[in-house]
Order: structure tokens, then sequence, then C-alpha cells
């Protein structure tokens, strides 16, 4: 099982789909406040469907708060400032996958990371970033790969 870390994620509908994902790839879903939205938001519901009782999702004052208290395997960032290709990591269940916000990433977080643990998923040169809930799932659906998709069908 992975964890998904979500660092003060701000579009309820991204934030639904990861729910949703989670839910059905059996991840853990971590929400660092603030959150740019209430978790009773209708959009989020509309896109999580009615996946919200299956998807186990907790919530953290910061994203120190949360990995002392996650205590993961290992944490990796996902980071336009990355080096290293998201593909080129091995991924280990347990692991803390850690996504900044839609507008402005990780930032002052980032450094919180070694740079041996800021991946990125490749793109044109001129593109600035990747939708969030499509980055989550490139990023699980590899780490699921790695390990014959654990418990899935």
């Amino acid at each position: 099982m992975f964890h998904i870390v979500l660092v003060e994620p701000e579009i309820p509908g991204n934030t639904g789909n990861i729910i949703r994902l989670a839910a059905n790839t059996g991840a853990h879903l971590h929400l660092i406040h603030p959150l740019g939205f209430e978790l009773d938001d209708t959009r989020l519901r509309r896109a999580g469907l009615d996946y919200h009782e299956w998807a186990r999702v907790q919530e953290h004052a910061s994203l120190v708060d949360c990995l002392c208290r996650l205590r993961p395997r290992r944490a990796w960032a996902l980071s336009t400032r990355g080096h290293t290709g998201y593909h080129q990591a091995r991924y280990q269940p347990g692991d803390a996958l850690v996504f900044g916000c839609e507008t402005g990433g990780l930032r002052q977080h980032l450094v919180r990371f070694s740079p041996g643990r800021r991946l990125r998923l490749p793109m044109r040169r001129e593109s600035r970033s990747m939708n969030l809930g499509n980055s989550v799932s490139v990023v699980l659906y590899e780490a699921l790969r790695q390990h014959d998709f654990p418990e899935l069908e």
C-alpha cells in the first residue's frame, strides 16, 4: 500500500478524482492543510462520485505533522524541479508520494527532500506543469506496476 500526500490542494475536483483513485487502488490519501475547499464541497463529492466511503483519507495540520505520524518507509517529492524521472525510482510499499498544490507546487517544502528523492514527470520544455490528478495517477500506477499491482485485478 502506498500513501498519497497532497500538500495544500486547492481544486476540489482534483482532490475528488484522487479520492476515487485512492479508493480503487487501496492507497491512503493524506490532505495537508490549509485546503482550498471544504471537505463537504459539492464539487469534491461530485468528482469523487460515491467512492468517499471506500477511500482512506486523513487530514494533517502540516507536512511535518503528516510525515511524523505516518513514518513512511520513504517519501518522494514530485516536482517540476525534480531531476530524476518518476519511472527511475524504485518504490516500496509504505512509501509516501508527496505532491504540491496546483498553483505553486511544493514551494518551501521541497527543501525537506534530498535531491535523490525529488522526482519529475517528463514533459515538453515549454510546459509549466501537469494536472494534479493526472500526475498522481501516473506515479501511483508506476509504483503499483513495479509490484505487479498487489491486490488489484
